[in-house]
C-alpha cells in the first residue's frame, strides 16, 4: 500500500475502533489521533495475527485486513485506557 492509502486505511480503522470502544474521553479525539491509532493499530494487529497464526498478514483494501487493523486499534485503545486510568490514581 502507498503512503496515502495507509493514511486513509488508518483513519478508517481508527474511526471504527473509536466507535466500538466508545467512552466519553474518546469522542473529542481528532482526525490526526484517529489516523495514528489506526496505523499503529494495524501494525499491532498484523503482529498479533502473525503470532496467533504463524502467517504474515499483508494489508490490502479488503475486509480481512480491515478487521485485523480494527482489532489491533481496539487493543491499542484498551491498553491506552488502562495506562491512563493507572496514571490518574
Amino acid at each position: 500500500m502507498g503512503f496515502l492509502a495507509w493514511i486513509i486505511f488508518g483513519a478508517l480503522a481508527g474511526w471504527a475502533a473509536n466507535l466500538i470502544i466508545g467512552g466519553r474521553e474518546r469522542r473529542g479525539q481528532g482526525c490526526i489521533v484517529s489516523v495514528l491509532v489506526g496505523v499503529v493499530g494495524a501494525a499491532l494487529g498484523g503482529l498479533l495475527y502473525r503470532l496467533a497464526t504463524g502467517k504474515e498478514k499483508t494489508f490490502e483494501f479488503d475486509f480481512a485486513s480491515f478487521g485485523v487493523a480494527v482489532l489491533g486499534a481496539i487493543v491499542l485503545l484498551g491498553v491506552l485506557r488502562l495506562v491512563r486510568g493507572a496514571a490518574r490514581r
